[in-house]
């Protein structure tokens, strides 16, 4: 008799970095920026892992001290990288990161030409989905035609293994070419994703294009979409499926880096699903049942906020027993 595979792994598809942070320079000495792995999918896989998950890191590093810096972190925090590939064409891509009194960021991107763009279809091995549970994916790796083309490939590759497909918009302008309009690429990929993450100014973004708030939830129904999380800060977090809506509240912590928080909380959220039990079979049947969703999200919500606590992006990722602290402390 054949064993059936136990599908709990977690494939994070997308780009890995350097974010070079700056940290507050004392008197009379220069700013000095601080070398931290990242790249927003990354990130999920390097904060399901410390979770305690199946985390599965794919995508393009550069053959140069910070695509080795970064395979070496991933493997540190016991992230899968058997499915990730290099190439000597690019560098590995860089981000240095400034924060305000608050820990909001902002960002300036030496991408293109990078790494994680060279990615393409014939690099997926199909033996990395055979036990996948859900594929994540974020904007980033839509910036470019070609890099655009095996996102969504990839997404709809999952899919056919039986996988959920998990998309956090994560969207940011600069990094697309001067002049372009993200939209069309975003509502392609969007309507791959069984589950949709956005912050409020992305899901502003996607309002003003659809016309209203309704309008956009409609667009994203017509695709794949079966959950729209709408975070914003410290504030509540909106959930909307096909039939319902609700609230969940988030976490009050002293932030001081908040460039990690969205990570952390999606990688809170798939864990719990895969935790649960939920397949992109049962997913339906999960999501009439508002409880659970509460649930997840707040275990979803205590990530981000931890992560919000600490600086850097894999540094920031919280153990399984942070989060359960903070859900006792603040239930």
């Amino acid at each position: 008799m054949i064993a059936a595979v136990k599908r709990d792994a977690i494939v994070c598809f997308g780009e890995a970095l350097i974010d070079f942070l700056a940290l507050p320079a004392l008197p009379g000495q220069p700013r000095h920026f601080v070398e931290f792995a990242g790249g927003a999918p990354a990130n999920v896989s390097a904060a399901v892992a410390r979770q305690g998950g199946n985390a599965r890191f794919v995508g393009m590093l550069g053959v140069d001290m910070f695509g080795e810096f970064l395979m070496s972190q991933l493997r540190a925090f016991d992230v899968d990288t058997r499915f990730a590939v290099h190439t000597s064409q690019a560098r590995t891509a860089l981000a240095f990161v400034s924060l305000d009194e608050e820990g909001e960021r902002s960002f300036s991107f030496y991408r293109p030409p990078a790494a994680d763009l060279l990615f393409r279809v014939e690099h997926y091995r199909s033996e990395c989905f055979v036990d996948a549970a859900v594929m994540h994916v974020c904007s980033n790796s839509l910036t470019e035609p070609e890099i655009a083309q095996t996102t969504v490939a990839g997404m709809q590759l999952a899919r056919e293994h039986g996988a959920l497909v998990s998309m956090d918009l994560n969207l940011r302008p600069s990094l697309w070419p001067e002049g372009s309009d993200p939209a069309p690429r975003l509502w392609q990929a969007l309507a791959e994703a069984d589950v949709i993450k956005l912050c409020r100014s992305e899901a502003d973004f996607l309002i003003r294009r659809a016309g209203h708030h309704d309008a956009m939830l409609q667009r994203l129904w017509q695709g794949h979409a079966r959950l729209v999380l709408i975070t914003d800060g410290g504030k509540p977090i909106r959930w909307h499926t096909r039939d319902a809506q609700g609230e969940v509240p988030a976490f009050r912590v002293s932030a001081v880096d908040t460039t990690a928080a969205g990570d952390a909380f999606v990688a809170g959220l798939l864990l719990r699903l895969v935790q649960r039990g939920v397949s992109a079979d049962t997913f339906d049947d999960w999501l009439g049942d508002a409880a659970a969703i509460a649930d997840a999200l707040r275990n979803a919500a205590a990530a981000g906020a931890l992560a919000a606590t600490k600086h850097g992006a894999f540094a920031a990722m919280p153990r399984r027993e942070d989060i359960e602290q903070l859900l006792r402390d603040q239930p």
